[in-house]
């Protein structure tokens, strides 16, 4: 017989060494392959299917029941949250099982935690790779007995205060309404159903299905969370012996009022999306969060961080997993005086509208008010039938923000143009122009076109006149004699059509939807407040507010602790050499019998604003569209207050006369305050 050669024998040994490398491989494979469907089952908190992938052993040392149970309780308590594993290290072989080493993080109520010394023991039974489980995997400190343990600290929301430290949100107490049946039920228990119900306003329905719902008799039934100095509360409390009972529970208070309801808006229930959006601040499952208004804007100033420790308890030894100390929410003082910010309100009695008052010398914002609006205790106490027939009856009217809209602006638009024609020298407080009759067009080229205006004086009109009888004519023509680029520098100097800086998110104001105003009949119409010109209310408040600082426009501010210090945002909007003049043109509409706001007239005090209607149709010859009324004043003498204020759809109703009255009471009433 022949003898191998040596590369026969060398072809031999690759094969049995390559044969050796794949099974290893293969080996290693299948153990890391196991693992992965394991961990994506753990980071899914797919614990049932977890368990199935247990050895024999395991699942003779831990139930399934016990094994799902324990992992739910524990990472319920602990609010486990956007779990992430990965190997730390290679498969170690021992002898008849692999260990792999591996890391785990998640989000909990005490923050981030990063584990590195997981250690997972893989062995194979029955030709498949199962886990050996112990309490290692659950914390790789924990062993056999020890208890997973979680002490909580909660922290305080920040307080939204007024200018005066008046408290318009606070943590504080709310009383629960609710029933013991074991005691309740004894007696009159049909006639006890039906008084509270007319009582607390709600349905005889809402009781018998939450009582239907108990199966203890003798557990507290909550019926309905309501204010403690509420009146119903009054009314039920005393009467432990028929069984209805009233706890407490925390919960953030706000200032009882319609008034401040969007402005200071409210919290609730975080959602998952939400948490989503939020994650590693600091939020759980049970995490409440801003929904609106102060309470969603500033959410991150005010919402404070809860102090937690996870700890395993190990009879009387406590071994720390990780712990969050405890941060109070920050106090948010505004700017808004609560008081003016309810009168401003009440006067607005329910239309449709927004106002916004300012401290022209300062920019601080003293009201912002959107009408009708919301008492936010409604979000953390319950809704009456009352309250339900209300959203019911004005299809919720009173959810929509509206003094952070823009709106067509009418003739407040005026005092632009006005200082526009000024700066370039088309108007001169002398000169006059000769309009006749009360509709107009440039030329021919407008076709049906033309701008029209109330009313004729049946002479030659100054600025001054035209600005008393609100003529369009007038400031028309001084646009096209402008020209639109000049036109729309003035705009800017105004603020028109730029991002506003604020504390509070707005609508962005524009002089046009593209920017422009390249055609004749828009600049025209822009001139007075029509075209495409869209602001805001809190702009038109800052704009006049001119007249009353020696031409500058400040800053606006609305959050003082935030936003503390007084700064100009538009110097000189308005020159020197012009203001006068502007202040004693735009004086006439309230000082002049004849003027448009006579009707706002304050003995005392000099006034100086505009009026404005702002017509939304298709067309000019639309006579089914909307109008809407502006006012805006401002004191001229001591200039402590510039109040604008829209009020929707009052066609038919008198136009601008509706509103003259309401900023009128509400800047005498502040004025007088003082």
């Amino acid at each position: 017989m022949r003898g191998f050669s040596k590369k026969t024998i060398l072809g031999f040994m690759m094969i049995i060494l390559i044969s050796l490398f794949t099974v290893g491989c293969s080996k290693t494979d299948k153990v890391q392959n196991a693992f992965n469907e394991y961990k994506d089952k753990w980071i899914a908190k797919d614990f049932k299917s977890m368990y199935a992938m247990l050895s024999t052993e395991s699942k003779a040392y831990i139930t399934e029941e016990k094994f799902v149970e324990r992992y739910n309780n524990i990472y319920d308590a602990i609010e486990a949250n956007n779990i992430a594993i990965e190997n730390n290290g290679e498969v170690e072989k021992a002898e008849n099982e692999n260990v792999l080493p591996f890391k785990l993080s998640m989000d909990t109520v005490a923050g981030s935690i990063d584990l590195q010394d997981y250690k997972v023991k893989i062995i194979k039974e029955d030709k498949e790779y199962k886990i050996k489980w112990d309490e290692s995997l659950i914390f790789p400190k924990m062993i056999p007995n020890d208890k997973v343990r979680v002490d909580d600290k909660e922290a305080s929301r920040g307080k939204i205060l007024d200018r005066n430290n008046k408290e318009l949100a606070v943590d504080g107490e709310l009383s629960i309404i609710g029933i013991h049946p074991v005691v309740f039920d004894k007696e009159n228990k049909e006639e006890k159903i039906k008084e509270m119900a007319e009582t607390l306003d709600i349905s005889v329905e809402t009781i018998e299905s939450k009582l239907n719902n108990n199966s203890n008799p003798d557990h507290f039934v909550p019926i309905v969370d309501i204010l403690s100095n509420d009146e119903k509360t009054k009314k039920l409390s005393g009467r432990v012996d028929e069984g209805i009972l009233i706890k407490t529970k925390k919960s953030r208070i706000y200032s009882d009022s319609e008034a401040l309801g969007a402005l200071v808006g409210y919290i609730g229930p975080v959602t998952e999306e939400e948490l989503q959006q939020n994650s590693g601040k600091g939020y759980g499952l049970h995490s409440l969060i801003g929904k609106a208004g102060i309470e969603k804007v500033y959410e991150d100033t005010l919402k404070g961080k809860n102090g937690a420790k996870i700890y395993i308890e190990r009879g009387s030894e406590s071994i720390p997993i990780a712990e969050r100390e405890l941060e109070n929410g920050k106090d948010v003082k505004l700017s808004i005086d609560s008081e003016l910010q309810a009168k401003v309100y009440a006067e607005m009695n329910g239309d449709k509208g927004a106002a916004t008052a300012v401290d022209p010398k300062t920019g601080e914002v003293l009201a912002m008010v959107t009408s009708p609006s919301y008492n936010s205790n409604v979000f953390t106490t319950y809704i009456t039938k009352a309250q339900s027939q209300k959203w019911e009856g004005n299809k919720k009217a009173d959810m929509e923000n509206r003094f952070n809209d823009v709106y067509s602006p009418g003739s407040v638009m005026k005092l632009i143009t006005a200082t526009a024609g000024l700066d370039n020298g088309i108007i001169d407080m002398t000169g006059t122009k000769d309009i006749k009759g009360i509709s107009w067009q440039k030329d021919t080229s407008w076709g049906g076109y033309s701008v029209t205006r109330v009313t004729d004086p049946g002479r030659p009109i100054n600025l001054r006149d035209a600005v008393k009888y609100s003529d369009n004519i007038y400031f028309a023509q001084v646009a096209l004699e402008l020209g639109s680029e000049k036109y729309i520098e003035t705009a800017k100097k105004f603020g028109i059509g730029d991002k506003l800086e604020f504390d509070y998110p707005m609508d962005n104001s524009q002089i046009s939807n593209d920017g422009k105003l390249d055609k004749e009949i828009l600049l025209a119409d822009t001139a007075y407040g029509q075209g495409e010109v869209m602001v805001s209310p809190l702009e038109v408040a800052l704009a006049y507010s001119a007249l009353g600082n020696k031409g500058n426009i400040m800053n606006p501010r609305l959050v003082l602790s935030e936003n503390p210090e007084a700064k100009v945002l538009k110097e000189k909007t308005i020159s020197e050499a012009n203001l006068s003049n502007l202040v004693e043109a735009f004086s006439a509409p309230i000082k002049d019998a004849d003027g448009t706001a006579a009707g706002a007239k304050i003995n005392g005090v000099n006034l100086a604003g505009k009026t404005g209607t702002a017509e939304i149709k298709s067309s000019q010859s639309d006579e089914n569209g909307k109008e809407d009324a502006w006012f805006v004043a401002l004191d001229t003498d001591d200039s402590k207050i510039v109040l604008s204020m829209i009020i929707e759809d009052v066609k038919n109703r008198g136009g601008s006369s509706v509103v003259i009255p309401k900023v009128k009471n509400s800047i005498e009433y502040y004025l007088n305050s003082k």
